[in-house]
Formats: structure tokens, C-alpha cells, sequence
């Protein structure tokens, strides 16, 4: 019997997907990528508001969220954000840096679709597109594939079909489905990169719908100094979506609305100005209608009418306001999801499972999930390289 025409066969033409199978028919491997979409990297066409955030010059292991916080640092180390940067510039793409070591394309996402897609023609990738894929097999040496007009096989199946984020790009949870078909634990996903959701009392805010304040957002031990946005549903901004992969339901978020404040800072004000209000101190650093409605949420007048306790009090306030969300926007409006295949049942290497050899599993598939800020593309670069060179 004739061999398999393929050596691996990845499901999902997204980032990681793309990426594996560039590196890998790179290798000199007979690659099929596969996807049910009509055209590749949806995701990445709107990611960084059509720019493209593609890495983050800061990437460490300690800024992924995973069961096991150790898990990333092998393909994050052997594929940095230097290695793909060179890419970028090897294929003369324009870019820039943002804030916090965010990299951006001057020009267009496309770009990067179009530079994956040129290696995976450097490579010799078929590629599969408008293709659904059906019943997947395995005979213990080969995986089968059940597609519109044919079935393939391989010996390799790499999957790479993300999380359920952004259900409208055509995401699904296909990848558990798959996983689970062969044996492999799955932690259970949630939204991430989220905008919470205020209900009850906290619902007053919504009159703040459009105004944002740089604050630092908390989230148990997870901190961030960001932009926060208040909605007419609750809080977005990054600050917000950074603590949002943090959250659990019925647990608060803190915001420190004055994280440049020194200690006894309006004691302070009171002394150099008796006769002004919070209202007018905290607009001297805070959007109007914001510092409006934390006044009158206070409820103080005059500082020098005020008692110095309450004044205290007032600051500690400020610096650590509570809010008890309700919720998230859900995957609709999640960037990434949080949870996925366990990594407990993979190799940290070569993303291969442990129990199914030729079976791999990268990107958002995975448990691992990066910061705002490029570092989701990092792991999907790094995830499908790693694989790319086991396969």
C-alpha cells in the first residue's frame, strides 16, 4: 500500500497553525493545513485594531496564565520575540513600538498573513480552505481526516484550532472535541481579555460611558497600570481586560483611581487650599464627570471642613475602589480564552501528547494564555515552531 501523501496534517490556519506548518514544510515535510474558513488568519486581520500587535519585546514566561506556570518557558526560550521580529523585517515589513514593548506593523495585519502564507508556499504547504472537517480517525500510526470531497492521513495531526473567542470569526471548541476524542483533560475555558460587567448599584457608573482614566487595576495579586473605560454595560479598557483573565465570579476587582498619589495627599490639599472640594482636586488628575461621580460618591465637601480621618478615609478609598462584576461580555468579546487542552498531557517541548505520539496541540488550543499586548502571537509563533520541529 502506497504510503500517506502527508507527513502532518494541522487543523487551523490561524497564527500558530500557519506558522507550524511554514517551519515545518520548511523542514522538508509534506504538510496539509486545513481550515473551515474561506480565507486564513481571521484573527490576526483585526487583532491591534488592524495593525496587527504581532509580539512583545518584553515576553517572559511569567506573563502566560497556565495551570503550570512553568509550561511555556521551553518554546518561548527556543523562539523569541526576536526571532520572529527578524522575520518581520527579513520579509521588509514596516513596524513600530507602542507602550509597554508592544509591536505594531505601520502598515497593515495583512501583511502578516500574506508574509505566513508566503513561507508556507516556501515551504510547499497544501492548503485546504472552506473545509470543514468531518471524522477524524487513528489507527495507532496514522490519523485520518474526513474532509468535504476526500480523506487524508498522516502520521502527524497538529491541532491549531484555538478557543472560542470571537464565535462571529467562525471559532469553536472544536479543539476540546478533539482532544478529548483521544483521551487528553481539558481545563475548563473562560473568557479572557474581557470586558466585566456591573450590575446594581455599581450600574450608576454606566452614566460614565466613554470615560477613561489611567488607574491601576487589581485583580487578587495581579496588578496593572493602565487605561480603564467605563461602558455602558460596565468596564473595559486594557487595565480592565489585563484583570479580567484574572477575575473569578463573586470576587471583586480593586481600582486605584489615584496611583500616583503620595502619602497624605489630601491632607495635603486641604492645607494649601481649605475652601476647594474633592470634586475639584480629584479633576485636577481625573476626567470631569469621574471626578464628579467619586465626589459625590464620597460625599464630602470642602476639605477644610472636613476631618482629617475622613479625609484619610476618603484616599484609601480612592486608591482601592471596589467593584463586585456581575460578569464578562463573554466570547463575543473576548480576545483569548483562558483554560484549554491540559498541558499536563503534553510535552513542553515539542507540544506532542503523551499518551497519543504524533498527536500535537498548539496556540490557543493550549492552556497557556499571554497579557494583552502581543503576547498571545508570541506563544502561537513560539507553540507552532516548537511543534514544527518534532513533526
Amino acid at each position: 500500500m502506497a504510503p500517506p501523501p502527508y507527513d502532518a496534517i494541522i487543523l487551523g490556519a490561524g497564527a500558530a497553525g500557519l506558522m507550524c506548518a511554514a517551519v515545518a514544510g520548511q523542514r522538508g515535510r509534506r504538510v496539509l493545513l486545513v481550515d473551515h474558513a474561506e480565507a486564513p488568519g481571521k484573527k490576526i486581520l483585526i487583532s491591534g485594531g488592524g495593525r496587527c500587535n504581532f509580539t512583545n519585546i518584553h515576553t517572559a514566561p511569567d506573563r502566560y496564565l497556565s495551570a503550570n506556570p512553568h509550561f511555556a518557558k521551553s518554546a518561548l526560550g527556543r523562539y523569541t520575540a526576536a526571532d520572529f521580529l527578524a522575520l518581520v523585517e527579513r520579509h521588509r515589513i514596516a513596524w513600530h513600538e507602542k507602550t509597554l514593548g508592544q509591536l505594531f506593523c505601520d502598515g497593515s495585519a495583512r501583511q502578516i498573513v500574506a508574509m505566513l502564507m508566503d513561507e508556507c508556499t516556501a515551504g510547499h504547504v497544501d492548503i485546504a480552505l472552506s473545509s470543514p472537517v468531518g471524522e477524524i480517525g487513528h489507527d495507532g500510526t496514522h490519523f485520518t481526516v474526513a474532509l468535504p470531497r476526500r480523506t487524508v492521513a498522516a502520521a502527524r495531526l497538529v491541532i491549531a484550532t484555538g478557543g472560542p473567542s470571537i464565535p462571529k470569526l467562525g471559532a469553536t471548541g472544536f479543539a476540546y472535541d478533539c482532544a478529548r476524542q483521544f483521551g487528553l483533560k481539558v481545563v475548563e475555558p473562560r473568557p479572557a481579555l474581557v470586558p466585566l460587567t456591573l450590575g446594581g448599584d455599581e450600574a450608576l457608573f454606566r452614566t460614565l460611558s466613554g470615560v477613561a482614566a489611567e488607574v491601576t487595576a487589581s485583580a487578587g495579586k495581579a496588578r496593572f497600570r493602565e487605561a480603564a473605560l467605563f461602558t455602558h454595560r460596565g468596564l473595559s479598557g486594557p487595565a480592565i481586560l489585563q484583570v479580567s483573565s484574572y477575575w473569578r465570579p463573586r470576587e471583586p476587582i480593586a481600582i486605584d483611581f489615584t496611583p500616583d498619589a503620595t502619602s497624605g495627599w489630601l491632607l495635603d490639599a486641604k492645607r494649601a487650599q481649605p475652601r476647594t472640594t474633592l470634586r475639584r482636586t480629584l479633576a485636577a488628575t481625573l476626567p470631569d464627570r469621574l471626578a464628579e461621580a467619586l465626589a459625590d460618591r464620597i460625599g464630602l465637601g470642602e476639605l477644610g471642613a472636613t476631618g482629617d480621618r475622613k479625609l484619610e478615609d476618603a484616599a484609601r478609598q480612592l486608591s482601592a475602589w471596589r467593584f463586585m462584576p456581575n460578569g464578562t461580555e463573554g466570547f463575543a468579546k473576548a480576545e483569548v480564552t483562558v483554560g484549554g487542552i491540559s498541558t499536563a498531557d503534553l510535552s513542553s517541548q515539542t507540544l506532542e501528547a503523551r499518551r497519543v505520539p504524533g498527536l500535537h496541540a498548539i496556540g490557543e488550543a493550549v492552556d497557556v494564555t499571554g497579557w494583552l499586548g502581543g503576547y498571545n502571537f508570541q506563544w502561537a509563533w513560539a507553540s507552532g515552531w516548537a511543534a514544527a520541529q518534532a513533526v
